[in-house]
């Protein structure tokens, strides 16, 4: 090799140097790479927003802020209630809705729970289902479907009307505001409508003379008429041993005797049970068949 001169510099070593050369090795390994781009950015941040937000003052004046996005979101006019439309039901249950939900309009949709206001809504003993929901012009919107009074419960507290299914509907102040319905009593009842519905139904030839049902031992059920004769029903297939009476009466016009009871439970085996006059006559009569 020949010596340098002295107007000659020396070439610059292409290699790099120790600290390069390890820093980029380290940055092969998965784990530094990512703690690099990762996991020091995070904790940075994080230890930013912990020294920011450890000041008492800079969380109240965020609350602040944050609060009044909200508001200022909530306070829309597209989200605001105005009033409430009660679609489907009568105006007692109307009035009745409006009271138990006691909103204050206008409100904003987001501040309501229709939720909430659906339950309370389904918990009015008249109402069988409601759909709520908001509609365009700040309309609250209740779509009602009512339960249908299908009979009257007589208890010792009164009167009490139900649908269908048993559910109550309503209290009834006096028996000749809902004469049309059908008349039950007894204890446990209301759990029977829907058999004591059928009895009903099976008993049309006689419903004129029909005044009502009674639930005995909440097992089975009597028909009560309209001259106090009572029908022991048994507890099993109660619908069929009307069916059996209303053919034996068609026949023979047995329910236009002067009888008290007609016991149906035994079915192989239904007994009668004269009238207190019956008796009296039968007494009286009696002696008169025995001397001739």
């Amino acid at each position: 090799m020949f010596p340098l001169t002295s107007n000659q510099k020396p070439k610059s070593d292409p290699a790099p140097s120790v600290w390069t050369y390890r820093l980029n090795r380290l940055m092969l390994t998965p784990l530094f790479r990512v703690t690099v781009r990762l996991v020091l950015p995070v904790a940075a941040l994080c230890l930013a927003t912990w020294v920011y937000f450890s000041d008492a003052g800079r969380r109240e004046a965020v609350v602040i802020a944050k609060n009044e996005i909200v508001e200022t979101i909530k306070n829309r006019p597209e989200f605001m209630l105005n009033v409430m439309a009660i679609e489907g039901a009568s105006r007692s249950v109307s009035e009745d809705i409006r009271e138990i939900l006691a909103i204050d309009f206008p409100i904003s949709w987001l501040d309501l729970d229709l939720d909430q206001v659906r339950d309370t809504v389904a918990g009015l003993d008249p109402v069988e289902q409601v759909k709520v929901h908001h509609r365009k012009g700040g309309i609250l919107q209740l779509d009602v479907v009512e339960r249908v009074p299908a009979v009257v419960w007589r208890t010792k507290q009164g009167m009490e009307l139900l649908d269908a299914t048993g559910a109550p509907v309503g209290l009834l102040k006096t028996r000749a505001a809902r004469g049309d319905l059908p008349l039950i009593a007894g204890p446990g009842a209301a759990a029977a409508v829907p058999q004591g519905l059928a009895i009903i139904a099976a008993a049309a030839p006689i419903k004129d003379r029909l005044r009502g049902l009674v639930r005995v031992g909440e097992r089975r059920w009597d028909m009560i008429l309209d001259n106090d004769q009572r029908i022991l029903l048994p507890e099993d297939a109660p619908v069929q041993a009307v069916e059996r009476i209303i053919v034996l009466h068609q026949a023979s016009d047995l329910l236009a005797r002067d009888l008290a009871l007609v016991d149906m439970r035994l079915g192989a085996r239904p007994s009668l049970r004269l009238s207190d006059n019956a008796l009296r006559e039968l007494s009286r009569i009696k002696p008169i068949y025995v001397e001739n």
